[in-house]
């Protein structure tokens, strides 16, 4: 498992109950998680001491309720070459903040690969699809990458802008991008274009701007064939996301395999990515990913 446990500004204090404690800089929230399927005692102080919580319905979905909780603030990250990136946080639909801390143990590694590029004196070129609010996004400039970043979201998109600036970033080379993600791959390839480092987030589920329903299952290998097809001449890596429990590891190395390796060489490695608990020193698992890496990395 690679496990994001360089954190300062973000700890797993305890999970247990379909719940999960975390401390978001000064801030404790409480949320549910799916993955933490077993019980224990949750009637320590520890868990009563919460800022927000964010309650589940019956219904499905739920709602949050605070207690001397700010509308928004920042955590700061060290990425392991060097540079801090500082994210805007705040709670949002269906128990989100903007931020999901496990990627860190992805930002350290492919940011280590482009700042070695950029020592060697070429700028990579990065593409991120599925950007949401940019993590991954500054990882990659703050690195020395020039970047594309492309979100359907619109409002998202802003969040990674300001991101961003408040990381300094304001001035790096980064393509700020509202689009369907397939889409944009499709004319990318008719344009002839190409990047050095490939990063995806696909959804589990969703809907097009017509409805289309998408299910991962059912479209991610196509889309990781597609993109391949935008892998550089001279690239470093491609890298899968997946919160999708029926992609296992393996499966994503499978998948890589047949779209990248068998063209390009290189190698892949797929693990369950996770966060330290401090309550119980053990790990929370925290989905998936697929890296594939060229010969040169």
């Amino acid at each position: 498992m690679w496990i994001a446990d360089r954190w300062k500004d973000y700890t797993v204090l305890d999970a247990a109950g379909g719940e999960k404690l975390e401390k978001w800089g000064n801030y404790i929230l409480r949320r549910p998680d799916p993955q933490v399927i077993w019980t224990d005692d949750q009637e320590k102080k520890i868990w009563k001491s919460w800022n927000g919580y964010y309650h589940r319905s019956d219904r499905g979905g739920g709602s949050w309720e605070f207690r001397d909780l700010p509308e928004e603030w920042s955590i700061e990250y060290a990425l392991s070459m060097g540079k801090t990136l500082t994210f805007r946080l705040k709670p949002f639909q269906f128990k989100h903040t903007g931020l999901f801390p496990e990627q860190a143990v992805n930002w350290d590694w492919f940011s280590g690969l482009l700042a070695k590029r950029v020592k060697e004196g070429r700028q990579p070129k990065v593409l991120n699809l599925f950007a949401y609010t940019g993590g991954a996004t500054l990882a990659a400039a703050a690195a020395g990458a020039a970047v594309t970043h492309v979100d359907a979201a619109k409002g998202m998109v802003q969040w990674a802008r300001e991101n961003a600036a408040v990381s300094g970033l304001s001035e790096a080379p980064v393509r700020w991008l509202i689009d369907d993600c397939l889409k944009f791959v499709e004319r990318e390839i008719r344009r002839g274009n190409s990047y050095d480092g490939i990063i995806m987030d696909p959804p589990s589920y969703g809907r097009g701007p017509k409805g289309e329903v998408w299910k991962l299952e059912e479209n991610v290998y196509h889309l990781i064939s597609r993109t391949a097809e935008l892998l550089s001449d001279d690239p470093l890596f491609f890298l899968i996301n997946s919160y999708t429990t029926g992609l296992q590891p393996a499966v994503l190395s499978y998948m890589l395999k047949l779209a990248i390796v068998r063209k390009n060489g290189g190698k892949v490695e797929s693990q369950e990515i996770g966060l330290p608990v401090k309550g119980t020193d053990l790990v929370l698992p925290c989905g998936a990913s697929g890296r594939w890496i060229s010969r040169e990395g």
